[in-house]
């Protein structure tokens, strides 16, 4: 697979200068993910809001795995939508709709009815629950597909990488603030019936806070300029750009939408990938990559840490607060991610990535199911070890490096779409897991490692043998390069 290089006969663009339009930029990511931000707390609370919430409202072990996995499988579809929606209306209003649906998932959850008895079942309340933990899957899916994409195509190319990795910067800051949060709220209100419900109401704030900062911002540049609206789209480039990167950058997005035109690609949305074979490949490329992702393992840490935990061997009273080791190593991982993200390049960080995961699952199985048996006084806290390696390694080199890739592989026409169905994949190998992994612990126990670890050989395969190159490339390259097929020729 080609690594990808820019297009020599194509005129360089003027370089990016310090000044207002930089900074605005930053303002409009800042605002954006928090929806990243939203995206990492609701998909965090449960894993400390499960337990009160299962042993208060009499909730069964396929019942509480329903719950968790509703919201995962909700965003699968949200993601679908997300894009689709998107595509149509706009990245921007999108954004806003999202926010609408993150508070009133919020409100529905930490409002559903119990029955009145402690650890008695309600089937209205349960119904109610999840129809909350449904919108709110909605919207964790929408913005998982929208908001990178929005900061792609907001960003230069030089710095595409580490601004898009934002969002996925804020997923995992918004996971650790769920632990955090959990953690006090169990300290302080434990004693109290419904202290789940106090964890969860938390997710109100930034939603707040996304839809009042969305109505402020611009819309994206490159959707503009595919609607045919040139003026609205150089008023937005002047306001995130110098004038005449500005200009250059829009007469490179003109440029290539006429080429298409030319080579007849005017399709859009599913039907541009339906008459592409490029398309299309690339389409299997995103999604199995969405696959490999998840099957890292790092929800099921995420979702059901505590449990994992206590199935080590910790006391009851340190699961909330060693449980916050993981998010801590998320987001120092995310913070490295970020600064290397356009300083190496993809193909790498997803090598990397796979590979120390894989070695990490290894050597957690070897750990636990023969090293460190149950009742030995070291086997706790060398599962805890062995956990924040596999978590780095994965918030390093794998996490953001995902959602920027699957944010700036399709072209403009297929950007929406593709996004959505690529990230649909990546949300429903999710839920599978959040389903199962209850039943497959307390089955195999600590055997759940081995899976991981031959299911990450595979996902070290498919990268090396599939996925081309697409740091240090304008998405107007990339868009050329993957309909044109070029981005799969082999290296000169």
């Amino acid at each position: 697979m080609s690594h990808g290089t820019a297009d020599p006969a194509r005129p360089a663009l003027p370089p990016l200068t310090d000044g207002p339009h930089k900074r605005r930029l930053g303002i409009v990511a800042v605002i954006a993910t928090f929806g990243g931000l939203l995206f990492g707390y609701d998909t965090g609370v449960a894993n400390g809001a499960e337990r009160p919430m299962q042993a208060e409202l009499g909730l069964s072990d396929p019942q509480l795995g329903f719950v968790i996995s509703s919201l995962v499988f909700a965003a699968a579809f949200g993601a679908l939508g997300g894009g689709w929606l998107a595509d149509r209306i706009g990245r921007r209003p999108t954004i806003i709709l999202l926010s609408v649906m993150f508070f009133a998932g919020t409100m529905l959850v930490i409002f559903s009815p119990g029955s009145g008895v402690h650890g008695e079942f309600s089937a209205a309340g349960y119904a109610v629950l999840i129809a909350g933990r449904i919108m709110l899957g909605l919207a964790v899916g929408g913005a998982s597909s929208v908001v990178p994409v929005y900061l792609a195509e907001m960003a230069p190319f030089e710095i595409r990488g580490s601004l898009a990795g934002r969002n996925e910067l804020m997923i995992v800051v918004g996971q650790l603030a769920a632990f955090i949060v959990n953690a006090v709220i169990a300290a302080m209100f434990g004693h109290h019936d419904g202290v789940w419900r106090y964890m969860f109401a938390i997710c109100a704030l930034p939603a707040i806070v996304l839809f009042i900062g969305m109505l402020r911002m611009p819309e994206s540049p490159r959707w503009l300029l595919e609607r045919g609206r040139e003026d609205d789209a150089r008023a937005v480039l002047l306001t995130i750009r110098s004038r005449d990167r500005a200009e250059a950058e829009l007469a490179d997005i003109e440029r290539v939408a006429e080429e298409e035109r030319r080579l007849d690609a005017r399709a859009v949305g599913l039907k541009a990938v339906l008459t592409n074979r490029n398309l299309f490949v690339i389409l299997l490329v995103a999604c199995g990559l969405g696959v490999a992702q998840q099957f890292t393992g790092i929800n099921a840490i995420m979702y059901y840490g505590q449990r994992m935990l206590a199935e080590a061997g910790f006391s009851e009273e340190m699961l909330g607060w060693v449980n916050i080791a993981p998010g801590v190593i998320a987001v120092i991982g995310g913070v490295v991610a970020v600064y290397l993200m356009d300083r190496i390049n993809r193909r790498t960080n997803f090598l990397l990535g796979y590979g120390l995961v894989s070695i990490s699952h290894i050597l957690i199985a070897i750990g636990m199911l023969w090293v460190f048996p149950e009742g030995t006084a070291a086997r706790p806290w060398a599962f805890l070890v062995l956990v924040v390696i596999m978590v780095g390694s994965m918030q390093t080199f794998l996490n953001i490096c995902t959602w920027v890739y699957l944010s700036e592989i399709f072209p403009l026409r297929m950007r929406g779409i593709g996004t959505g169905v690529s990230i649909f994949v990546l949300w429903i190998a999710n839920g599978t897991l959040a389903f199962f992994v209850p039943v497959i612990v307390g089955t195999v126990g600590m055997g759940l490692f081995v899976l991981f670890a031959a299911v990450n050989i595979v996902s070290f395969l498919f990268v090396w043998k599939f996925v081309p190159e697409t740091r240090g490339r304008s998405l107007e390259d990339l868009d050329e390069a993957v309909t044109t097929g070029a981005i799969y020729l082999p290296e000169k």
